[in-house]
């Protein structure tokens, strides 16, 4: 049996000792495994590369990349495709009151996602959040767990009843705490982590009553090393049976696209024909279809402040993505 864990931003120095304290084993374990040695100061990036239908391309070579940070070019020290090294996945699902409809649906693919993506050597874990958020499994190589972790995914939110209410209130209930959620997983599940880091959201992309920002979101997962990937689902019969009509809801599509966009993710539309299973199959092969370049920027100062990154190729066809910077802070003794 797992105890869910409520995270809330308001306690955030009670949950960091917390969740450093859970996520101490799994770290050990992370590092005990062959891992890529790099040097502190090199700059690690992963990405995938897509033709212009949207399709993986996963044949490239070291020469077919050039990398620029702040327009400057950039010497690659270290290129591999990756598809063995360690992942760690956090899967973020919306349990606001919008959401209720689609929880089964959820758990059937989630469930199918961890049992067929989770190796020996990942590391996965399960958030849900409405009104609050909870950690409903910690660190974990066991599918099992997870799954079970998922049949206990529950409407959360708050009294106040339909959220986002279409005419802001001079007392904002929290209903969709979206962006508390990204920020506690990036800074207190996935900071300090090794290998490929990455969190899954399944949401509509409304926020409602978060304390930090999406900006401030973006910056923790760019921080954490950690790639947002967004499953925009939205259930337009909830809203319109609540009186908004078909078309409302899900009005922050934009909102996700920018957190991915920014950390070298991207988002994945749930549609009649393009299903959640079917998403899931996607993100499994994205996950499996990487690369990796690492280079030792040629501004060696540590002054915190954020670095643009450009990876090019010379294929007009292709699409790189990948995060657009990261800030180059002093790492940790």
């Amino acid at each position: 049996m797992h105890a869910r864990k409520r995270l809330s931003p308001l306690a955030i120095p009670l949950a960091a000792a917390a969740l450093s304290a859970l996520a101490l084993t799994p770290i050990l374990l992370a590092q005990e495994e062959p891992t890529i040695k790099v040097q502190v100061s090199l700059v690690n990036i992963l990405f995938s590369v897509h033709d212009k239908k949207g399709e993986l391309i996963g044949n490239l070579n070291k020469d077919d990349f050039s990398i620029y940070e702040d327009g400057q070019k950039q010497e690659i020290k270290y290129f591999t495709r990756e598809n063995d090294l360690p992942l760690t996945l956090g899967l973020l699902i919306d349990v606001s009151r919008s959401q209720m409809n689609l929880i089964g649906i959820e758990q059937s693919a989630a469930s199918q996602f961890f049992n067929e993506v989770i190796r020996p050597k990942d590391l996965a874990f399960v958030i849900s959040f409405g009104s609050e958020a909870e950690l409903l499994q910690d660190y974990t190589s066991s599918p099992r767990l997870l799954q079970h972790a998922l049949q206990g995914l529950q409407v959360n939110s708050d009294a106040g009843g339909l959220e986002p209410g279409p005419v802001p209130t001079a007392s904002t209930p929290r209903g969709t705490i979206l962006y508390d959620a990204v920020y506690l997983a990036a800074d207190q599940q996935l900071h300090g982590q090794v290998g490929r880091k990455a969190l899954v959201l399944i949401t509509d992309g409304d926020d409602q009553g978060s304390r930090y920002s999406r900006d401030q979101s973006i910056e923790a997962a760019q921080r954490a090393d950690a790639i947002v990937y967004s499953i925009y689902y939205v259930d337009h019969g909830f809203y319109a049976q609540n009186g908004f009509g078909i078309t409302f809801g899900g009005s922050g599509e934009g909102e996700l696209k920018r957190m991915s966009d920014q950390t070298g993710g991207r988002v994945f539309k749930v549609s009649r024909n393009h299903t959640l299973h079917d998403i899931f199959n996607e993100l499994q092969q994205e996950l499996r279809s990487q690369y990796a370049i690492a280079y030792l920027p040629t501004n060696s100062a540590k002054d915190g402040a954020f670095r643009r990154i450009e990876i090019r190729t010379g294929n007009k066809n292709y699409r790189v993505q990948a995060r657009t910077g990261y800030y180059a802070t002093p790492s940790p003794n």
